[in-house]
């Protein structure tokens, strides 16, 4: 590109960066709460405080990172305008196509943070997935996604703990539910949230036929004690087993497992991560008051989507992405139309072209969640 091009193109940016959000109401906010900071009652409710104190830490972030972009970007008009007089210089134009490179990947990710505003969006993650019907195919399948959610997360340095895990009878997973921490966790794998279809040779089939499986994955934010959801001691039944990690590893001989099961839902979920019956019955809690705040959000969208006339694709013909090893390798999302031959990379927890062209999708339908 030529400079002056180049030129025109970084203005535009500039001027763009600055239209993603409200420079003047984000310094209006942060200023606000650092009012409410200084009051010397401040601390009297410790947890309201806490929640001021990290949402302007966030805003401050947030804030900052948008000057940070602004700044390599005057560098880069500075770059482009000594060129200008030094067109023939290459050692001037390698340093600006080495800094443009870094600008554009720090303007992606800043621009997909940006698209992280949903209510929940920081907040940690609970994932679950099921296997469908299908036995050891299916089950193995669950693993495989198991797996991929895993490498992911260590990609971006989220800690991740086995809350929940049912092994397959042969191989894979009956089930696992997973708890994935780190800012914009439930931000980035809302996205994941429906069922993922498999088409591959199965290893498990002595004739080598093509099959078909399907794994359910549910996303759901780790809720703060400042979200109410009302639970009833005579709602719940509480069931203890004996708990056992991947692989039949750290079984205990105690049954320190707890499984909870809200009677009005029919909502059924476990912990056998802790150590104690006492931690694995708040964990389960905690799961529980997240998946009864997922179902009031559900009822509410069916209702808005029934005066709207929507019709929502309920079932396992509604899969939201397909992975095809076989005639072909792809991975295609339905939703946003985006996809990739390198299967390998995707099941390596490459996922963050899916996670990015459905935020984008759901920003182009003004339907935040």
């Amino acid at each position: 590109m030529k400079p002056k091009e180049l030129s025109k193109k970084l203005n535009k940016k500039s001027k763009t960066l600055g239209g993603l959000f409200d420079l003047d109401a984000l310094n209006e906010k942060i200023s606000e709460n650092e009012s409410k900071m200084a009051d010397p009652n401040f601390w009297n409710d410790q947890k309201a405080a806490q929640l001021v104190i990290d949402e302007n830490n966030a805003l401050k972030t947030k804030f900052d990172n948008f000057k940070l972009l602004n700044d390599v970007i005057d560098d880069l008009k500075v770059l482009v305008e000594m060129l200008k007089e030094e067109p023939t210089d290459q050692e001037l134009q390698h340093e600006l196509d080495s800094k443009l490179n870094k600008a554009q990947h720090k303007l992606q990710n800043y621009q997909l943070e940006l698209l992280l505003n949903g209510k929940y969006d920081a907040h940690n993650a609970l994932l679950e997935i099921h296997p469908g019907a299908g036995g050891t195919e299916s089950q193995d399948w669950g693993s495989m996604l198991l797996r991929m959610y895993d490498r992911w997360a260590q990609q971006h340095q989220f800690k991740i703990e086995v809350l929940d895990y049912l092994a397959g009878e042969e191989a894979g997973i009956k089930s696992v539910t997973l708890q994935i921490k780190g800012k914009n966790a439930y931000g980035y794998l809302r996205s994941e949230k429906g069922v993922h279809r498999l088409v591959r040779i199965s290893p498990f089939d002595a004739a080598g036929r093509r099959h078909t499986s399907f794994a359910s994955v549910n996303v759901m934010p780790e809720l703060d004690d400042n979200v109410e959801v009302e639970l009833r001691p005579e709602d719940i039944k509480m069931e203890v087993f004996r708990s056992s990690g991947a692989g039949g590893q750290h079984i205990n001989k105690t049954s320190s497992a707890v499984r909870l099961i809200h009677i009005p839902t029919g909502i059924v979920v476990s912990s056998q991560a802790q150590r104690s019956q006492f931690q694995n019955r708040a964990t389960a809690e905690s799961m529980l008051r997240s998946r009864l705040y997922e179902l009031k959000l559900e009822e509410q969208e069916k209702k808005k989507a029934q005066i709207q006339g929507k019709q929502l694709e309920i079932g396992w013909g509604s899969q939201i992405r397909s992975y095809v090893f076989h005639p072909y390798s792809l991975v295609k999302d339905h939703r946003t139309g985006y996809e990739t031959g390198n299967i390998q990379a995707v099941m390596d927890g490459d996922l963050d072209g899916f996670i990015n062209a459905y935020l984008q999708y759901q920003l182009s339908n003004q339907n935040p969640q």
